[in-house]
């Protein structure tokens, strides 16, 4: 899968992956919407976003965890 929304440049943000070169981080976006925001909510708090770019950035979230695996603590 490719993305062209998602860029990571090691002299922009320490090389953390951003939308478009915007300096703005895939992870400050799927913060927002995992707080209960809306994509009316995220484009209106930044207006030089598309709405294509949040389904990237989700996307690119879902896809960089499908190969991981992450530790679940049991709850009794």
């Amino acid at each position: 899968m490719s993305f062209s929304r998602i860029t990571i440049d090691p002299a922009k943000m320490n090389g953390v992956p951003c939308i478009r070169d915007l300096r703005i981080p895939v992870a400050t976006i799927v913060g927002m919407m995992a707080e209960g925001m809306n994509e009316l909510e995220i484009l209106a708090a930044y207006p030089d976003l598309e709405a294509d770019d949040i389904r990237e950035t989700l996307q690119y979230a879902a896809e960089t965890l499908r190969e991981r695996e992450l530790p679940l603590i049991m709850q009794a």
